[in-house]
């Protein structure tokens, strides 16, 4: 199972940066929302994988999992949610402002500087 989270990490992880170094601003913010579930996974497959488990420790409790890479990974997604959401705001905002999502043509003309 770790094998297949792996890969599936690597894909993640190879969209991300593809998608993070284009030109388009759309492209770089999916790129970062790529990569923030990519390190979700990345915590998940770290803390282990384990079938059955509960992650409570009780007194009668034979095998638990450990619930600090799930609470940390909820805390993740509450954050890369916010940072998401503003980013898709302020590029909005800026394509409203200049009409283009490029980055090379948001940079403006020399003499504008």
């Amino acid at each position: 199972m770790e094998f297949l989270m792996a890969i599936i990490i690597g894909i993640l992880f190879a969209s991300a940066v593809y998608l993070m170094l284009s030109k388009s601003l759309l492209r770089i913010i999916i790129g970062t929302g790529l990569l923030s579930h990519g390190a979700h996974l990345l915590i998940l497959s770290m803390g282990g994988l384990k079938k059955g488990t509960v992650p409570l420790l009780g007194e009668n409790a034979k095998a638990y999992v450990d619930p600090l890479p799930q609470a940390l990974i909820l805390t993740a997604i509450v954050i890369s949610f916010g940072v998401t959401a503003f980013f898709l705001v302020l590029a909005y905002r800026a394509y409203q402002e200049l009409g283009t999502d490029n980055v090379e043509e948001m940079r403006g003309n020399e003499g504008n500087d």
